[in-house]
């Protein structure tokens, strides 16, 4: 399995967004770089922005026509340009898409495959917007999916939980930066448990993961692990 890590549109013009939260998801964004730089592991950026005129932008496309009038979103802007936290290193792939979805647009596919990276480890802002569409692109692609749900953010914290905890775990791995660190440095269980809880309200069902030969009445409902394979 070749993993790559994904940080996607944490540039200037939407971080500048998240106000008070994007300290937190930056600091957790810049350690899962810093992990996987250590362990060469590939390392691609993402970022949204459009040619002069925004030939790429549809009247038709509600979101993405209001945002191009909004702010300017140029290949040369300061508002699209990697945050200088995050700044990508000599050699290291970023990828400019022109929809919401980091495959959207891009050629991010093409580089995926011809590094032949078959799992992916996302980051992004934010969780309802980049990290949604990407995760659905990617299963339906047949790439492996983790998560790190501290290193992604939304302006709607609840949007965020009810993705992480009963969305995503259908489709990928959630779980936090310092446990996939763990995971990288070859620290994490050896085996990864899947326990499926239905809610409260019966509408729907949290995943959970658990280390093998762990009780688990001792996991918290909704917790998430690494299932290694």
């Amino acid at each position: 399995m070749t993993e790559a890590l994904l940080v996607m549109d944490m540039q200037v013009g939407i971080v500048e967004r998240l106000g008070a939260k994007a300290p937190s998801e930056l600091s957790n964004a810049r350690l899962a770089l810093a992990a996987a730089r250590s362990h060469d592991m590939p390392v691609i950026f993402v970022r949204v922005a459009f040619r002069d005129g925004t030939p790429e932008v549809s009247h038709n496309n509600k979101s993405f026509s209001s945002l191009s009038r909004a702010q300017s979103f140029g290949e040369t802007d300061a508002s699209t340009q990697i945050h200088p936290d995050l700044a990508p290193q000599r050699g290291e792939v970023v990828v400019t898409k022109r929809r919401v979805s980091a495959f959207a647009g891009s050629d991010l596919d093409v580089v995926l495959r011809s590094m032949s990276v078959d799992a992916l480890v996302l980051t992004g802002i934010a969780t309802s917007g980049v990290v949604l569409s990407t995760t659905r692109q990617a299963a339906d692609l047949d790439f492996r999916i983790t998560i790190l749900r501290d290193a992604c953010a939304d302006a709607d914290d609840e949007v965020h939980r009810v993705l992480m905890d009963k969305v995503f775990p259908r489709q990928a791995t959630v779980i936090t930066t310092d446990e996939w660190i763990s995971h990288v440095a070859g620290d994490s269980p050896e085996v990864w448990l899947k326990r499926e809880t239905i809610d409260s309200d019966g509408l729907g069902v949290t995943t959970s993961w658990y280390a093998k030969g762990t009780p688990t009445a001792s996991q918290p409902r909704g917790a998430n692990g690494f299932r290694k394979s």
